[in-house]
């Protein structure tokens, strides 16, 4: 799943969560803005969010209420964009094969650990590292410096 089809370049006039959010996946599923639930995951393959930079991308999936994205593999930019927007995502190619549309799902990014309650299975991704997880807590790299900055402590949230 490339850039474009997460959030289509068409819809690049706004960097407003709200907005973007609208258009999530619309060309890929013109359904999945309207259907998306807030805790939501999304399930994707290999070098998900390919394509160009843009951060567009992640912040669109995180303000559809979208709360992991579990991937067979990223694109190396996308994850670090996902992460600097505070959107957990775990690379985890067996969870990417095993799950199905439908099943409950719950993840704990910072255990690495996703858990499809449907089929009784579970597996295991390599969790983030401390300071990720922490960049993520605190609902992006933004948040994490001002902490940081506001609290004059070593570590942020």
């Amino acid at each position: 799943m490339d850039t474009d089809a997460i959030i289509p370049a068409r819809y690049l006039y706004t960097s407003d969560p709200a907005d973007l959010a609208k258009h999530c996946m619309e060309d890929a599923d013109p359904r999945f803005a309207s259907e998306v639930r807030p805790g939501d995951v999304i399930v994707g393959g290999r070098n998900f969010g390919c394509g160009s930079s843009r951060e567009h991308a992640p912040i669109a999936i995180k303000a559809a209420g979208v709360s992991c994205v579990i991937a067979a593999s990223f694109a190396r930019i996308f994850f670090r964009n996902a992460l600097n927007v505070g959107l957990p995502i775990l690379e985890c190619p067996e969870a990417a094969e095993r799950i199905q549309a439908g099943d409950i799902v719950e993840v704990s990014p910072g255990e690495g650990l996703i858990r499809n309650v449907t089929r009784g299975e579970e597996y295991r991704a390599a969790p983030l590292p401390e300071f990720m997880q922490r960049i993520v807590d605190c609902g992006g790299i933004i948040n994490y410096v001002r902490e940081r900055i506001e609290s004059g402590k070593s570590r942020a949230c």
